[in-house]
């Protein structure tokens, strides 16, 4: 049974950093992909990575956010620097069912975590 648990996250201001992780279990070397959601706005992709470790990155976060993983942990992160306001949200990470695919194909992720709230107020 696949099961994502996401940490880390916290409210800090704007400028500032926060770690995130994910903890994986049922499954290994699957594309693990960091999705966020703010209050009225659709869920969308922020960074991916795959088994071997190529990343992928929404603009809105290429150069301040890098996405990591931890294989023989079974654990992603995401570092997030240079925070923003609009980086507010409810932060998941998810992975697909099928392996082998484009971890940057964010409609292919179909098991999610709970989530971790991330705040950088304005």
């Amino acid at each position: 049974q696949v099961q994502l648990v996401e940490s880390g996250g916290g409210s800090v201001q704007a400028g500032g950093s926060l770690r995130l992780s994910c903890a994986a279990s049922g499954y290994t070397y699957r594309c693990m992909g960091w999705f966020r959601q703010a209050p009225g706005k659709e869920r969308e992709g922020v960074a991916a990575i795959s088994p071997g470790g190529i990343t992928y990155y929404a603009n809105s976060v290429k150069g301040r956010f890098t996405v990591s993983r931890d294989n023989a942990k079974n654990t992603a992160y995401l570092q997030m620097n240079s925070l923003k306001p609009e980086d507010t949200g409810m932060y998941y990470c998810a992975t697909p069912q099928r392996t082998g695919g484009n971890c940057a194909a964010w409609a292919s992720y179909n098991y999610w975590g709970q989530g971790t709230q991330v705040t950088v107020p304005s």
